[in-house]
């Protein structure tokens, strides 16, 4: 009995001891592997820190107004007798567009003309009369009313004569044409609209932690993805004294060179606003920091020379702080210097010291201001 027991003790002794020294052999082999693979170069991509000119820029969406525009219309009803415009036209200010039918108002403005040209020679004739004392103060009184009111009502049917007439108030370009001849127009029924196209204002809104930082006459520049590539220049010319109180934002407003008329009111666009003076500052591309929240940091590529003069490459960490940004690219106030070489893609297989293969066949977008491409 104490032989089998003795017997089955060493087979379980030896079966513990083959499964724990294979375990251990295979542990050995991974941690052998593992060195092998950190030893390996890891490829990544790089760039050399320079200083470039860095504007602060403060970007907002807005939209395209005219310096002049109106939806033309007359305060008088009636039929249109004539046309004299055309759609997308160029007028002038004070030239003739449309007229209504207004025989019977000009007949009536002929009438009331002559009664007040009958009523001047009846106050010429009285006044002779009665400096010679052959007719009353009071009859002279009563022709000088009698003038005065027959020269109103004139007037008043000349009014209403020239209201049956459209005269663009402005010089501008024209819309399409709303109405036709022979039709019938209420009062206020819109006949074609009219813009001024130069210049153009654009009104966008900052938030008021930058109303500080906005005054008039700065430089601004507009994009649009109507025309990609394409930039407008313009500048500040007014600011909105009263902040949104639901939004917390101010209205600006710029005016924006559009002499070709590229431009039209309505359109939205991207306003970036110059602000401060220009520096120099290390720009690097947004893909070469690592975002942390114990802070943001690059890899430094640090270069010696092996024992037969080749170079080897390796990497280190550092901390940076970063400033604005711009397109694909972000700004570097501390932690990284004028010329060192800094990983721009392939950190996550990185660590201290890990050596490198540098690899820039295909590097990261770099660009401050990037355009939408379709691939």
């Amino acid at each position: 009995m104490i032989k089998r027991m003795l017997i089955m003790l060493v087979l379980v002794g030896a079966v513990l001891f083959g499964i724990f020294g294979f375990k251990s052999f295979v542990n050995g082999k991974i941690k052998e592997a593992m060195a092998a693979m950190g030893s390996q170069p890891q490829t990544v991509s790089t760039i050399k820190a320079e200083f470039s000119d860095w504007q602060s820029q403060l970007q907002a969406v807005g939209s395209l107004r005219a310096v002049r525009g109106a939806d033309l219309s007359l305060e008088v009803a009636g039929v249109v007798e004539e046309i004299k415009f055309d759609s997308g036209q160029d007028v002038e200010a004070g030239q003739l567009l449309l007229r209504l039918r207004d025989e019977d108002d000009v007949a009536k403005l002929k009438s009331l003309e002559a009664v007040a040209e009958l009523s001047q020679i009846t106050y010429d004739r009285d006044l002779k009369q009665f400096k010679a004392q052959a007719v009353s103060q009071a009859t002279v009184d009563t022709d000088a009313a009698n003038l005065k009111n027959n020269k109103a009502l004139a007037e008043q049917q000349k009014a209403i004569v020239d209201k049956k007439t459209l005269k663009a108030p402005f010089a501008g370009h024209l819309g399409l044409r709303q109405v036709d001849l022979g039709q019938y127009l209420a009062a206020g029924t819109a006949i074609v609209t009219l813009q001024a196209l130069t210049p153009i204002y654009a009104d966008f809104m900052v938030p008021q932690q930058a109303l500080a930082q906005i005054k008039v006459g700065q430089e601004v520049s507009a994009r649009t993805d109507t025309y990609p590539g394409k930039t407008f220049i313009g500048k500040v010319t007014a600011i909105n004294p009263r902040v949104e109180t639901a939004t917390r934002n101010v209205q600006v407003r710029a005016e924006i060179e559009n002499a070709d008329r590229l431009l039209v009111p309505g359109m939205y666009v991207t306003v970036d606003t110059k602000i401060g003076q220009p520096q120099k500052l290390i720009t690097l591309p947004q893909t070469a920091i690592m975002y942390n929240p114990y802070g943001n940091i690059v890899y430094v590529v640090d270069e010696k020379k092996s024992g037969d003069g080749a170079p080897q490459l390796s990497v280190h960490q550092t901390f940076v702080t970063l400033g604005a940004t711009r397109g694909d690219q972000v700004s570097v106030l501390k932690g990284v210097e004028e010329g060192q070489t800094i990983v721009t893609s392939g950190q996550m297989k990185l660590r201290n010291g890990i050596p490198i293969a540098v690899n820039n066949t295909v590097e990261p977008r770099n660009d401050p201001n990037p355009k939408p491409v379709d691939e």
